[in-house]
């Protein structure tokens, strides 16, 4: 078995009670219809016989069951899906939050939402597609046991054809499977690339590449028609196959009946229900919308398996003991992509201190601010915080321990007051969020707001300081030991950002401080410097000792401006 069927499996457990509903509706649905041309049959040869008074009733009774049946599980069948698909996107967006920054360079957004929004819906419908395919056969075999009971031949004649629907059953299914995969691919990436074109839209309108860019966006249509087609040409072949195939088993059931009818061996009413039971035995070949679903369910199934496959971020189990906030790196090496990004860095943070990461593009400054929170894992090599390695700490013990402001920080929360307040357990009061604000320099634009702290996030517009601002506000406001500012200050004006280093000098004194640092300003505040150079750590020293060295002069040199005129 593998992995995509035992996730089938996982998502049939999880939906049990409402799977069992719905089967218990199909098992009682399959009785009724299993012993309908039996009950038929007595009334037809009660009839024929003069016995007509009441033989019709059990045949009516039986209709009723059915249908009744029938409702629920029409009820039962999407209740059974949408219970399912929450349990297996629950679990997909558990995972691909637990992956971490990792799982963000091997998996886009376009991708794993597609993923979200239709593998998981699609390996949702699978229990109960399985229960639905399950009574098909169970009713085929029915069909088959009493067409025996009848008259053993009739049931021969029957088996004599089956192999050749099931062969094309089983092409259908395997055909689909792959198909329905090739399918969601294409959806995947047609809606990733959907997402990165709405992210630089901007750009887009700025450059007049309107056109241009909807063929780009709509490059996987191909694909999508590709993988379409053969699934329907697929449901289509196999629906005229089995078309013809049982109208010629009918008639020759229907033949040998009539036969044994005229030779006395089984009544008019046996040859009915023959009828119906020769319907009801080849069932399973009329069966593609079910084994249509398990195919595309299958298929969704790979494709959520392949995420939950890649490696999360393990929790620790250990305390963090009441320490200052030092945070050592020994021996630290990071790959990205067959690329080395940190080449065997050590370096010690000292308690209560302010260390600066400089150095140019693609040195590995944004890499080792993620590794110092455990956003990512080294390859090799260990990041310790009070002499405790990251990786042995429990989840709930780091993350009030580490605070983070980004460049670009995600605002969480419905109101700008939730945003700053946005973190698990110990949160803030909203006292602490306003005095952060006003640390971070952000009250005084926050309070012009329509609704002021109250304003929704999706009703206050900010420019990309403001923004800044409020990262940095919850950064002070969640405190811990450990402070990390990843290019926090970058959209802020020198003046701006003097004010606030200032605040954050007076709001965590006593916190570790780790600052990626562009300016020589933000990097002169600091109590000491890690020069970072290819991935290696080129020098540790105090700014002023650095200044000294032209090449970390040029580090924070403006770029040359060629494109002017003379």
């Amino acid at each position: 078995m593998d992995t995509s069927d035992r996730l089938l499996l996982d998502g049939l457990r999880a939906a049990a009670p409402r799977a069992a509903v719905l089967l218990a509706a199909l098992l009682v649905d399959a009785v009724a219809v299993l012993l309908l041309p039996a009950a038929l049959a007595h009334a037809v040869d009660a009839v024929l016989a003069g016995r007509s008074s009441g033989a019709a009733v059990p045949f009516l009774a039986l209709l009723a069951v059915a249908v009744l049946a029938e409702t629920l599980a029409q009820f039962a069948d999407p209740w059974c899906t949408a219970g399912a698909t929450a349990a297996l996107s629950r679990r997909l967006a558990r995972h691909t939050l637990a992956l971490g920054v990792p799982g963000t360079r091997r998996f886009n957004a376009g991708d794993l939402t597609g993923r979200l929004i239709s593998s998981a819906p699609e390996s949702g419908s699978a229990p109960a597609a399985i229960v639905q395919a399950s009574t098909e056969l169970l009713v085929s075999l029915g069909g088959l046991v009493a067409l025996a009971l009848i008259n053993r031949w009739l049931a021969v004649v029957l088996l004599l054809g089956a192999p050749a629907g099931t062969a094309a059953v089983r092409h259908f299914v395997r055909r689909v499977s792959r198909s329905a995969g090739d399918y969601q691919l294409a959806q995947a990436a047609l809606l990733a690339k959907l997402l990165d074109a709405m992210g630089g839209i901007r750009t887009i309108h700025a450059a007049g590449t309107h056109a241009l860019e909807v063929e780009r966006v709509l490059t996987p249509l191909a694909e999508l028609d590709r993988a379409g087609r053969v699934i329907w040409q697929s449901q289509r072949q196999v629906q005229w196959r089995t078309s013809l195939l049982l109208p010629a088993l009918q008639i020759a059931v229907i033949t040998v009946a009539g036969y044994g009818v005229s030779a006395g061996r089984t009544t008019p009413g046996q040859l009915l229900a023959a009828v119906g039971y020769t319907t009801l035995a080849l069932g399973f070949l009329g069966s593609a919308g079910s084994l249509l679903g398990l195919g595309r369910a299958r298929a969704g199934a790979a494709r959520i398996a392949e995420v939950l496959a890649a490696p999360a971020l393990l929790p620790g189990s250990r305390p963090l003991p009441a320490g200052p906030g030092e945070l050592v790196l020994h021996e630290v090496t990071v790959r990205h992509g067959g690329r080395t990004v940190l080449d065997h860095v050590s370096l010690t943070v000292p308690a209560g201190r302010t260390l600066a990461l400089v150095g140019h593009s693609g040195s590995g400054k944004s890499t080792l601010a993620a590794l110092a929170g455990r956003l990512a894992d080294p390859d090799s090599g260990q990041l310790l915080l009070d002499g405790v390695p990251l990786h042995e700490l429990r989840p709930e013990e780091l993350r009030p321990a580490v605070a983070y402001a980004f460049a670009r920080p995600a605002l969480l929360g419905a109101t700008v007051e939730e945003a700053l307040r946005w973190t698990d357990e110990p949160q803030p009061s909203a006292e602490q969020a306003r005095e952060a604000a006003r640390s971070a320099e952000a009250d005084g634009f926050i309070r012009r707001l329509p609704g002021g702290y109250g304003c929704a996030l999706s009703a206050a517009p900010m420019s990309g300081g403001e923004a800044q601002r409020l990262g940095i506000a919850r950064a002070i406001a969640h405190g811990g030991h450990l402070v990390v500012l990843d290019d926090a200050t970058s959209s802020l004006d020198t003046a701006t950002e003097s004010r606030v280093d200032e605040a954050l000098d007076r709001a965590l004194a006593g916190c570790t401080r780790l600052v990626v640092a562009h300016r020589p300003g933000t990097a002169a505040r600091a109590d000491l410097v890690a020069w970072l150079d290819g991935g290696t750590l080129r020098a540790l020293a105090p700014h002023r000792a650095l200044w000294q060295d032209p090449d970390y002069r040029a580090l924070f040199a403006p770029p040359l401006d060629t494109g002017g005129t003379l």
